[in-house]
């Protein structure tokens, strides 16, 4: 058949992939390289060939994979090349062909090209209770515009907790430390690790409502896994002395990680885990793609660089190495925690066990590589793990800021809330430091009385801070009072007491917004407290911004 006559070797394909990847990298190089500011600069051009490095990697694991589907899929229509056909005596030499001329008849002959092929272990040998469903690898819910092919994907898995939830809080602030160029060239995937798809759906909404350009762009993916993809966490063996809920506990959050690993793997040239109670550094990836690019450079290769001191947050791989992690993952989910196996892993390839722990410790920290000062925080207290209290902090990150001061129109400050100690909303206001109230109640007001008429363009007031992100303002509406109302203030949503509602919080505990310039002048602006709250409340940013046009 034809399609046997062009069937190529996999030495042939592998050349044919370099080939094409050198005639489209050279013109690429080329244009990168002298498009460099410093054209003598040695350092530019060692970072242009090391960043190609990276990505000529990145795509021959995906090569690999592509090859790996198409020896799969000849196996099953029975076209493979390692079938009893003629072909593969051109491979032989002329001695060695004659030599089998010779002896054509002698049945030790017939041993040659076998179609019998050995089996690999594979996931399925490790978590066998995968082969019980045919949907338990498909997720059993994706939100995704198909974008590939980045520089960075972020992983952030997610779960359902007992207190409270900071995943909004986390991208919020991923998202506000992510510039523009940033954001096309990265990937941030939440793997809401829940087989309950009610609540996977309600979060794939609130996501999607609270950010969707960043969903339309392919920004931001949403995923979970089909409930098949776990095995019966009842029947795993008790491992380290731990509580069986902690061994379903962290076996469950090793599965998590070989899950989210295994689907953002083919998406960009590298993956960085992180968690979902966290916050960056402003421009966090430019300084971790520029850190991964210069080590790349190197001549002592890398397995994850570490942008954070705390469990598994800001750990970044090369995303063609992550089979090897997942692999890991699968084969000891029921025995350690996910750090401690990275630590194995690394340990079992590269530590010399003729030597002492010194020189084990110092070949680790060549493929272990940490960057100071660290890019992520923790800021999460209570656990995944259901009664588990967690107040570790990353050192190396430095200080928080707690509030964001700016100036304001001059105004009279009025709190219906009580103050905890100094953190006053007159204070607040004027930039000194947060407000901190007590318990807010329905009916509670912040005004914010302007000592003459203006015309208010843009507001924005943010609860909650990095040392405690609970204390927020919840189900609150931003108010103003017109001067005098129109025709225009009419139409609009008005209270009984003639303040017009422009905006509210959100579950993120901001409230921003632009004002209907058919407002006109306002004497006065409040937030307007409407339900009763289990905690105090904090504004870390109170900005009223003037139309001064």
């Amino acid at each position: 058949m034809a399609v046997v006559s062009v069937a190529m070797s996999p030495l042939r394909r592998r050349s044919c992939f370099l080939v094409l990847a050198f005639v489209v990298f050279v013109p690429f190089f080329g244009i990168v390289l002298f498009s460099a500011p410093d054209l003598s600069s040695e350092e530019v051009l060692m970072q242009r060939l090391a960043e190609l490095q990276v990505r000529l990697q990145y795509l021959d694991s995906m090569y690999r994979a592509r090859q790996e589907d198409v020896q799969l899929l000849a196996r099953q229509i029975g076209t493979d090349n390692t079938s009893s056909t003629p072909g593969p005596l051109v491979t032989l030499r002329p001695e060695v062909k004659q030599m089998l001329k010779n002896m054509s008849g002698m049945r030790f002959t017939n041993g040659l090209f076998p179609t019998t092929a050995i089996r690999l272990p594979s996931v399925y040998n490790f978590l066998p209770h995968l082969l019980d469903d045919p949907s338990s690898l498909r997720p059993a819910y994706l939100l995704s515009k198909g974008r590939s092919y980045v520089s960075m994907v972020l992983g952030i898995p997610t779960v359902k907790r007992d207190k409270q939830s900071y995943l909004m809080d986390t991208l919020q602030n991923l998202l506000e430390a992510i510039n523009d160029d940033e954001a096309v060239d990265t990937i941030i995937v939440v793997f809401v690790a829940e087989t309950d798809l009610e609540y996977v759906l309600e979060i794939a909404k609130e996501i999607e409502l609270k950010y969707p350009n960043h969903i339309d762009s392919g920004l931001i993916e949403v995923i979970s896994p089909s409930p098949a993809y776990y095995p019966d966490f009842d029947k795993l063996r008790i491992t380290l002395g731990d509580s069986q809920e902690r061994v379903k506990w962290r076996s469950k959050q090793n599965l998590d990680f070989a899950f989210l690993m295994s689907y953002a793997q083919p998406k960009g040239t590298f993956y960085v885990q992180l968690e979902d109670d966290i916050l960056a550094k402003r421009n966090f990836i430019t300084s971790m793609k520029t850190f991964a690019i210069e080590k790349s450079g190197g001549k002592v290769p890398w397995f994850v660089l570490d942008f954070c001191q705390l469990g598994f947050i800001g750990k970044l791989f090369k995303s063609a190495e992550l089979p090897w992690l997942v692999q890991y993952f699968q084969m000891f989910f029921n025995d350690k925690p996910v750090d401690w196996l990275l630590d194995y892993f690394i340990t079992t390839r590269i530590c010399n066990w003729g030597k002492d722990l010194k020189h084990c410790k110092k070949d680790k920290d060549q493929m272990w590589v940490h960057y100071k000062p660290s890019l992520f925080q923790h800021i999460g207290t209570h656990s995944s793990l259901k009664g588990k209290v967690q107040k570790l902090k990353d050192k190396q990150f430095g200080k928080v800021p707690l509030f964001f001061p700016h100036s304001n129109p001059e105004a009279e400050v009025i709190s219906g809330i009580k103050a905890y100690k100094y953190y006053t909303l007159s204070r607040a206001y004027l930039g000194e430091t947060f407000f901190w109230g007590l318990l807010p109640q329905p009916g509670d007001h912040l005004l914010f009385a302007f000592n003459a008429p203006i015309a208010v363009r843009r507001f924005l007031f943010r609860s909650g801070n990095a040392e405690h992100p609970s204390d927020k303002l919840y189900n609150t509406t931003v108010e103003v009072q017109p001067v005098t109302h129109n025709q225009f203030t009419k139409s609009m949503n008005v209270t009984s007491d003639g303040f017009v509602v422009v905006g509210k919080f959100d579950s993120t505990g901001i409230a921003e917004g632009i004002v209907d310039e058919n407002v006109g002048q306002v004497k006065t602006l409040r937030l307007n407290v409407h339900t009763e709250s289990d905690n105090w409340a904090i504004l870390s940013e109170i900005q009223i911004q003037e139309d001064t046009r």
